[in-house]
């Protein structure tokens, strides 16, 4: 029999601030978090010089050398936001934690990529002065998901969820079917990525960048015909998915239920989005609900505001949503904060359905004519009330999520 699937906690570091509440009001505010990033200057034929940045954000005093040794600072977030998480949820000192019955889903689209720089020093130098027990923990593309299972102690399932920009959402999906089909209990679900310059110098080279450097607050504008690209962020999501019956039986406040989820692969090209694929996971995760179209009240977008991107997505929305579901993107605010980013937008996608107040997409002025015909919502925030919504990601390497959550 397949399990119910709720969320009882939610934490998150990011660039609109670093609790749930404190986020939800920068967003009300109606300005991003763009900002010119020195830092970008030290690096000749970089076009762009801009970030966005998590704010608010304090490592628990608590933290040890001993505790932290084994993390980079993508970890340091993600262990950071799951013990706030944990404590939302009423689950920090469950035995259940440590039973086996808790997994780990989570994910970053690279581990710290400082410590890959300690090993590229002992083959430039021929030493290994910069290296030590902790350099490659550090450096892993599971960084996350081991840290945490590490810091908590726990012994069931886990899944390394880093597929660059769906990290999180995937993470999040994964952790969902594996709650469903009866495997685990509790699942300590989400992604991150910290800021590096060698991240913005991976999309720079494509030419995906914003370059209005002298005009940060301009910038992202998806789905706008004069936009010029993403600005890369940082953050961590974590959110905290049980069995439904677990949750109700000791008296858990539920904050939304996750009820359909589906992922596939383009199978065509590593890096330019493929429409087809993006409807096709839609559709399947409204068949995992067992929902229509017509059941869903607000359609939170990946759009990072990159022509193929914002045509691609938009095109395959508009194929299986239609033209009438409001829209929005929350990069528009935060950036594009890689593989945190599907675990920062369902938390605030969700906290915009508890307050039946949706955020518009910013600098949306003139939508591109190339881009499907949907309800964005642009200038001001839209009242919906709605029971449904849905969140979607893509990435690079063609993998596409869909997510679908129920208020409760």
């Amino acid at each position: 029999m397949e399990k119910r699937v709720v969320i009882t906690g939610m934490a998150l570091a990011s660039p609109l601030g670093s609790t749930v509440k404190s986020a939800f009001e920068r967003l009300q505010v109606l300005e991003n978090c763009i900002e010119r990033e020195a830092v970008l200057d030290e690096y000749e034929n970089l076009y762009t010089r801009l970030s966005s940045r998590v704010q608010g954000f304090k490592q628990p005093e608590y933290f040890t050398r001993k505790t932290t040794r084994t993390m980079g600072p993508v970890s340091v977030m993600a262990v950071t936001t799951a013990i706030e998480a944990l404590e939302q949820a009423g689950l920090t000192d469950n035995p259940i934690i440590k039973s086996g019955q808790t997994g780990v889903s989570y994910g970053s689209s690279s581990g710290s990529l400082d410590a890959v720089f300690d090993f590229y020093s002992m083959q430039i130098n021929k030493k290994v002065k910069d290296l030590n027990s902790g350099s490659y923990i550090k450096m892993m593309p599971q960084t996350t998901a081991v840290n945490l299972s590490l810091y908590f102690q726990t012994h069931g399932r886990l899944v390394n969820s880093s597929t660059a920009c769906t990290s999180g959402s995937l993470g999040i999906g994964s952790a969902y079917e594996l709650i469903k089909n009866g495997v685990q209990t509790v699942m300590i679900a989400g992604g991150g990525e910290e800021f590096h310059p060698s991240q913005v110098g991976v999309f720079d080279t494509l030419y995906a960048t914003s370059t209005k450097n002298d005009t940060p607050k301009l910038t992202p504008s998806p789905f706008d015909r004069d936009r010029d690209g993403l600005v890369i962020g940082e953050g961590a999501g974590t959110l905290i998915l049980e069995d439904y019956e677990f949750a109700k039986s000791r008296g858990a406040k539920i904050i939304a239920e996750i009820i359909g989820y589906a992922n596939n692969t383009d199978g065509t090209h590593i890096t330019n989005p493929n429409a087809e694929t993006m409807a096709i996971v839609m559709k399947e995760a409204l068949k995992n609900a067992n929902l229509s179209p017509s059941d869903i009240g607000y359609i939170n977008a990946h759009g990072t505001g990159t022509k193929g991107g914002d045509i691609a997505e938009s095109k395959a929305t508009q194929e299986v949503f239609g033209s009438n579901i409001p829209i929005s993107s929350i990069k528009s605010y935060t950036g594009h904060t890689l593989g945190a980013c599907g675990a920062i937008e369902a938390i605030m996608s969700i906290e915009m359905m508890h307050n039946n107040l949706f955020a518009p997409t910013l600098n949306l002025k003139n939508i591109d004519e190339n881009c499907g015909e949907l309800d964005y919502i642009t200038e001001t925030p839209r009242k919906i009330d709605t029971e449904i919504i849905v969140s979607n990601n893509f990435a690079f390497g063609g993998v596409n999520t869909s997510l679908i959550i129920k208020r409760v």
